[in-house]
């Protein structure tokens, strides 16, 4: 990937929901993920939910303003302690920066 300064990227991040989690899952991530992403500059885009077939349950995706930007919040404290809690509602977490596009992406 391309790491150029001031490119804009992409962190897509992909989860299963645990099995009778949905309701705390959901009421943390409008409560305080989704927030806290916003407060951490990440911009968040797009999600996606798989409800037949292969791939992760949950796809979603936040807009940051550089390669750099991202790997320092991705890096820092408190992007650490959501993905902490995060972690007590889904399985399978994965992340990955990307230039980003306006279609989707995966």
């Amino acid at each position: 990937m391309s790491q150029e300064v001031g490119v804009e990227v992409k962190v897509l991040m992909t989860w299963n929901v645990q099995p009778d989690k949905d309701r705390e899952y959901f009421e943390f991530l409008v409560k305080q993920f989704l927030p806290g992403m916003q407060r951490l500059g990440l911009q968040p885009t797009d999600a996606w939910f798989t409800a037949y077939g292969e791939g992760p349950q949950v796809l979603a995706a936040a807009l940051v303003p550089s390669y750099e930007a991202a790997r320092y919040i991705l890096a820092s404290e408190a992007w650490r302690l959501l993905e902490r809690k995060l972690l007590e509602y889904v399985t399978d977490y994965r992340y990955k920066i990307i230039p980003a596009r306006e279609t989707f992406q995966l």
